[in-house]
């Protein structure tokens, strides 16, 4: 599903070794503040236009929320138009692939989840390279996944859930394969519990929740800020979070662990990307207005209540959290066994 809404407004040494002819070092160092000089200059004026967040999932989504939250603060702190566009689809690949080959000059900017952690491992062609074609230019939020039922489904907990399952044919809807709550309930159903829930990707948790209140699908699986308003509202019900400790925008919701299905600690998180290319200078202004916007009081207001936990932090650490990511994931897509050609 794809929308677009803009925000309101040589020689050799006596040693044998080649040295480096005095003009030619001289070349490169002077290119190397030329350099210097155009990312400086670059980061004092970026962005110099509007800046484009393609978010790589349906509205009403993890990443979506956090675009538009995110968005609409930077927005007003540039004094640039920041256009949302939704591109969903594969797991987040379309849009990861689409900005991958963007221009590198940071106003072409991937909203994508940790889904982005997954794929390299679970797509055999997810159309870009994880490691190679992004810099991340910063980690916005983290939250809890959350599995949800449609109230005609007659279950108040996971428990119910494993029970039910044995007798009847049981379904559950997500963002879309990949995505870190479709391998939580994935593990949770077919290696803990041991019975065949079939997951139904959606493009994402928008349309997986719309499916589950229709009665499309019985249960879902997504990101918990998708569903807060709706599970408060009895709109679904919720059966578990995948976290440690209850989380503070669901309290009456427990955890996987107290469900009797083991401790898991799994998470959704939001993050920008940017092409590789983008100069560093970019990247740097990009990472500090967006931890200005997390630091901002109405922007966590807004977090709480929806169940999502601010992250921020420099490029490096952005860039070491996610490697780790990919590794993390990697090892559960090898455990469930998924691989999508």
């Amino acid at each position: 599903m794809n929308s677009v809404v803009e925000l309101n407004p040589q020689s050799r040494s006596a040693s044998g070794a080649a040295a480096t002819p005095r003009w030619l070092a001289g070349l490169a160092g002077g290119l190397a503040i030329l350099s210097s000089l155009v990312g400086g200059a670059a980061a004092q004026t970026y962005p110099s236009e509007s800046v484009r967040l393609v978010v790589a999932f349906a509205p009403a989504g993890p990443a979506d929320i956090i675009g538009r939250i995110v968005g609409l603060k930077l927005q007003q702190l540039w004094g640039r138009s920041v256009v949302i566009e939704n591109r969903g689809g594969a797991g987040g690949n379309i849009a990861a692939a689409q900005v991958a080959k963007a221009e590198p000059n940071g106003l072409t900017v991937l909203v994508t989840t940790s889904a982005f952690a997954a794929n390299p491992s679970l797509y055999k062609k997810p159309g870009y390279n994880a490691e190679t074609d992004f810099k991340v230019a910063g980690l916005a939020a983290t939250t809890p996944n959350l599995i949800v039922a449609a109230p005609d489904v007659p279950v108040s907990g996971l428990a119910d859930v494993v029970k039910l399952a044995k007798t009847r044919h049981l379904s559950f809807g997500s963002a879309g394969t990949g995505t870190t709550p479709h391998l939580s309930a994935e593990r949770i159903f077919r290696f803990v519990a041991k019975v065949d829930v079939p997951h139904a990707p959606f493009t994402g948790a928008g349309p997986a929740l719309n499916a589950a209140m229709g009665g499309h699908v019985p249960l879902a699986s997504v990101a918990m800020p998708a569903a807060t308003e709706l599970v408060k509202n009895g709109k679904v019900k919720g059966l578990a979070v995948t976290s440690l400790k209850r989380a503070a925008a669901l309290p009456d919701v427990p955890t996987v662990g107290e469900s009797g299905l083991g401790d898991i600690d799994d998470a959704t998180w939001v993050a920008l990307f940017v092409p590789a290319k983008t100069p560093s200078a970019v990247v740097d202004k990009l990472n500090a207005d967006l931890n200005t916007v997390l630091a901002d009081p109405s922007v966590k207001e807004q977090f709480d209540r929806i169940g999502f936990s601010a992250m921020g932090g420099t490029p490096a650490e952005a860039e070491q959290y996610v490697r780790s990511e990919l590794a993390k994931w990697s090892e559960v897509v090898s455990k469930i066994g998924l691989k999508i050609d």
